[in-house]
């Protein structure tokens, strides 16, 4: 069973979306949040394994209180809900360390399955999302983030490097194991070991940092 806690400052969206989530018996809504504000005490009472963060709400918006939970112990995983798509917030909360993120009109069936992907540890992202991801950070003005990514990844492995490179271009576990020959355990293995060695929370950010230290130029 997949815990649930849902944040979302308006009650009319909570409750659909705990009548689609909790329609899977695998799913189930453990608590609700009207700001994010309350979010991290909710994390702390309730220990979700997946977290539906609205990003905008009137006190502590979405990408704060994503910062907020991220920084607890042993923190869940967060879907960031938007009505706006890949809008700066979004970029922003994926960066802070949010899995993924879900359009608020997304169709029934999709919401349940992008949730259960979260849950079992995968970043809920598309090749297609991924190049719009990362696209988004090349007019970023910081001239030192090639230098500070590539310092960053000096710490992997050759393999763990060949595996970063696929997961910056947004591949699965599966097909990672396909295009380098090996099993979908050890692409598990290597991506595990290379988030700890770059102190990162997902794949989204594994995907940003393979884009800043040029990986993804040819």
């Amino acid at each position: 069973m997949t815990r649930l806690l849902i944040v979302d400052d308006e009650a009319l969206v909570r409750a659909g979306l705990k009548m689609i989530l909790e329609s899977d018996d695998e799913l189930e809504v453990v608590a609700e949040a009207e700001d994010g504000a309350d979010a991290a005490a909710m994390v702390k009472e309730h220990r979700p394994d997946v977290v539906l963060m609205d990003i905008r709400m009137p006190r502590l918006d979405g990408l704060a209180a994503t910062r907020e939970v991220q920084a607890l112990p042993d923190p869940p995983k967060i879907v960031v809900l938007t009505t706006f798509d890949l809008d700066d917030y979004v970029f922003r909360a994926l960066q802070a360390g949010a899995s993924g993120f879900l359009l608020k009109d997304t169709p029934p069936r999709e919401l349940v399955q992008a949730i259960k992907v979260v849950a079992a540890g995968d970043a809920m992202l598309s090749p297609a999302v991924t190049r719009r991801l990362i696209g988004h950070f090349a007019g970023d003005p910081r001239t030192d983030r090639r230098r500070v990514a590539r310092e960053r990844i000096s710490k992997l492995t050759e393999r763990e490097r060949e595996v970063l490179v696929e997961v910056g271009r947004g591949l699965q576990n599966a097909d990672i194991g396909r295009k380098l020959f090996m099993s979908e355990a050890t692409v598990k293995a290597h991506v595990s070991r290379a988030l700890v060695k770059l102190d990162a929370t997902n794949r989204v950010q594994v995907a940003i940092l393979a884009y800043e230290a040029g990986l993804l130029d040819n």
